[in-house]
């Protein structure tokens, strides 16, 4: 069972012990409840956990980890709190505004992110889990099967392409680093023309090119921009990391449409999760489409 609001800012000494304090719910999240909350002066972000969000794959302690090892390489708002056993996060209040997509795909944003990703890649600790896209994916649809969710009819097809991709890529990258893996816009801010990274809840050890997918399809970059973001991150761009981003995508779009589908057997939430769910599939199917794929297929097998 879950801390109401109250009991979660009475767990908290510097919110409990305020003389003035004012609470507000911020919007945008549809797996948490966040809110803003000031006191004596300072601001403060609260997140109430979601309901069983383990079964999205979510390791709150983990979440802290990686929140707090970004918030001190400059990446994130500053972790101030963590309210145990419950996993309920305290930041810093970031006073920023949001990028939106057409202004975050311009070269000079791309290489912003590009920076602000390799960096935690290469900077932060050794996470305490692992991340990997097929596992979330396999994860994903069994909670989703146990729940009675609804399924696509050619969700047979869909798997026999990402078992492809398996064979193609392997079961996980040969070195792991410590990665975000939910890199949507509504994740970024800009504060005082630094660009911030929120959300940490999906962080672990994996693949930096599902990170690097995964913002890229969130994006709807085009090509063009894709290879502003590998330079930007690589220092160059070669057919090999092309493909291998481009097959990531797909993975990305396949996970974030199964994360729909198990949240409409999981949430209590308002949200039209199976329409997010259809939405995703059909941008997974035309990645699965693409005619370039065996030539991305080919370019995986040289070096390079």
């Amino acid at each position: 069972m879950g801390l109401t609001l109250e009991q979660a800012i009475a767990r908290v000494p510097f919110l409990a012990n305020a003389r003035d304090r004012t609470t507000t719910p911020l919007t945008g999240g549809i797996t948490n409840l966040n809110y803003r909350i000031d006191a004596d002066g300072r601001s403060y972000v609260l997140r109430i956990t979601g309901a069983d969000s383990e079964l999205l794959g979510i390791d709150r302690d983990v979440e802290y980890q990686a929140n707090l090892a970004a918030g001190k390489l400059g990446i994130a708002p500053e972790v101030v709190y963590f309210i145990q056993p419950e996993g309920y996060l305290v930041t810093r209040f970031i006073p920023g505004r949001p990028i939106p997509p057409e202004e975050m795909a311009r070269p000079q944003n791309l290489k912003r992110v590009a920076v602000k990703v390799h960096r935690f890649h290469a900077e932060a600790p050794t996470l305490k889990a692992e991340f990997n896209a097929f596992a979330a994916v396999e994860s994903l649809t069994e909670a989703s099967r146990r729940h009675n969710c609804r399924f696509p009819e050619d969700f047979g097809w869909l798997m026999e392409r990402v078992h492809g991709i398996e064979a193609t890529l392997g079961r996980r990258a040969d070195v792991l680093r410590p990665c975000h893996n939910d890199l949507l816009n509504g994740n970024f801010l800009e504060e005082a023309g630094e660009i911030r990274i929120l959300d940490w809840e999906y962080a672990g050890m994996g693949d930096v090119f599902f990170d690097l997918a995964n913002f890229s399809s969130h994006h709807r970059l085009n090509e063009d921009q894709v290879r502003v973001l590998l330079e930007a991150y690589f220092g160059r761009v070669t057919p090999r990391d092309f493909a291998h981003l481009k097959m990531m995508w797909a993975m990305s779009e396949l996970r974030e449409a199964l994360w729909g589908v198990t949240q409409t057997g999981i949430s209590t939430l308002n949200e039209d999760f199976q329409g997010y769910a259809d939405l995703w599939f059909g941008r997974a199917r035309d990645a699965l489409r693409d005619p370039h794929w065996d030539e991305w297929r080919k370019d995986l097998s040289r070096h390079g």
